[in-house]
C-alpha cells in the first residue's frame, strides 16, 4: 500500500485516533467511523488513562511476559503526547498495604530489572494524605505515568481533525470504498464478518467509580484488588474485570465492593460522592492485542488490548501506519500480528 490511500477507522478510541492521527500524518486519507454520543462514551473514555507498564507487569501474570512490549510503547507516548499537544502525568505511582504484599512486589520490580522505592510514611503522606493509618508499608516507581481520558480523547480527535481527518458519527458498515479498513472497535460487535480474527476476542467487563474528592492523593495508589488514581473530576477508583460479560450497564453489586475496597486504601472514600461506569473491553488469548492486517484483504485490526488500550494506542498505530504505507513495521509487530492464533502449528 502507497501513500495517499483512503482508509476507513472503525472507533474512535484510544487506538482508533492513534491510528488514525498516524496514518494522517503518513499522508493517507483518513476517515474515522463511531456512532458514540458524546464521542467519549467508550471504555477508553470510561478508562483511568495509567500507562503503567510496570505495575501492570508487577501485578498481572498475563502482562508480565510482555514488559518489554509495554514500556516500549510506553516510550512512545511523549512523541505521541507533544504531537497531539496532550499532558502527560509522569510523577510516578505507589503501592500501599501490607508489608509482605509490598516485599512481593518488590521482589517483582528486582526481577524485572526495575527500582522501586521504599518510602517512609512522611514522605508517601506528602503525596498521598488520605492514606489510611493501617496501611503498613509503600513502594514507588517512576515508571508508571497517566493521562486524563477524556481530555487526551479530546486532544486526539482535534489533532486528528486538523491533519484532515473527517469523522462520521455513524457505525462502519464494512470497507465499503476504502482502501484500508481499521477495525479499533474493541469489544464492539458488528464487523467480524469484515475479519475472522474477531471471533477469537473475548469480552471483559469492567466498573469504575469516580469520587469527588482532590485532595486525599496527587498519585496513583495501588492497594491489593484496587487503584485509585487523579483525574480531573476528582479521582478514579478501580476496577472490576468479569471476562465474559459483555453488558455495559452499571451493576450497583458490583460498584459497592470496589468503593469500600477503595476506602481501605483511602478511608474518606466511604463518604465521598461518587458516580459509577461501566465499560467493556476485548481482550485474546495472550493478553497482547490484535495489531497488523487480517487474512482478510484490505483489512486491519487494532484491538483487543484488554485494560491497557491507553498504555499500547501509539505502539499500535506506530505499526498499522508503517503496514499501511509499506514501511517497516518494527521490532514488535509479529507478536502482535492478528493472525498469529489461526497459523497452522
Amino acid at each position: 500500500m502507497n501513500r495517499g490511500a483512503k482508509v476507513k477507522v472503525a472507533g474512535a478510541g484510544a487506538m482508533g485516533l492513534s491510528c488514525a492521527l498516524a496514518l494522517a500524518d503518513a499522508g493517507c486519507r483518513v476517515e474515522v467511523f463511531d456512532p458514540a454520543d458524546p464521542f467519549f462514551a467508550n471504555a477508553s473514555g470510561v478508562a483511568a488513562g495509567m500507562l503503567a507498564p510496570g505495575f501492570e507487569a508487577v501485578l498481572d501474570a498475563a502482562a508480565r511476559p510482555h514488559f518489554d512490549l509495554l514500556m516500549a510503547s510506553r516510550n512512545a507516548w511523549p512523541s505521541l503526547a507533544q504531537r497531539a499537544g496532550l499532558t502527560l502525568e509522569r510523577s510516578g505511582a505507589l503501592a500501599a498495604g501490607r508489608t509482605e504484599w509490598i516485599a512481593q512486589l518488590a521482589g517483582r520490580f528486582t526481577t524485572l530489572g526495575l527500582h522501586a522505592t521504599d518510602l517512609p510514611r512522611n514522605t508517601a503522606e506528602a503525596l498521598a494524605p488520605g492514606l489510611s493509618p493501617d496501611i503498613e508499608a509503600i513502594l514507588m516507581t517512576r515508571e508508571d505515568w497517566r493521562l486524563d481520558a477524556r481530555q487526551a480523547l479530546a486532544d486526539l480527535r482535534r489533532a486528528a481533525d486538523a491533519a484532515g481527518v473527517q469523522f462520521r458519527q455513524e457505525v462502519a458498515d464494512g470497507r465499503g470504498d476504502a482502501d484500508v479498513l481499521v477495525v479499533a472497535t474493541g469489544a464492539a460487535g458488528g464487523l467480524a464478518h469484515e475479519a475472522p480474527e474477531l471471533t477469537g476476542l473475548e469480552p471483559i467487563k469492567g466498573h469504575i467509580l469516580q469520587a469527588a474528592c482532590t485532595d486525599l492523593t496527587a498519585v496513583t495508589v495501588r492497594g491489593e484488588g484496587i487503584y485509585v488514581t487523579p483525574t480531573a473530576a476528582g479521582l478514579a477508583i478501580g476496577a472490576t474485570m468479569e471476562t465474559g460479560v459483555d453488558d455495559p450497564a452499571v451493576d450497583p453489586a458490583r460498584t459497592g465492593p470496589l468503593l469500600a475496597a477503595g476506602a481501605r486504601v483511602f478511608p474518606a472514600l466511604a463518604q465521598a460522592p461518587h458516580q459509577a461506569f461501566a465499560g467493556v473491553r476485548a481482550a485474546t488469548p495472550d493478553g497482547l492485542p490484535l495489531v497488523g492486517p487480517s487474512q482478510a484483504e484490505g483489512v486491519f485490526l487494532a484491538v483487543g488490548a484488554r485494560r491497557n488500550g491507553w498504555l499500547l494506542a501509539p505502539l499500535a498505530a506506530q505499526v498499522i501506519a508503517a503496514q499501511v504505507t509499506g514501511r517497516d513495521p518494527g521490532a514488535y509487530s509479529g507478536r502482535l500480528d492478528p493472525r498469529r492464533f489461526t497459523r497452522p502449528g
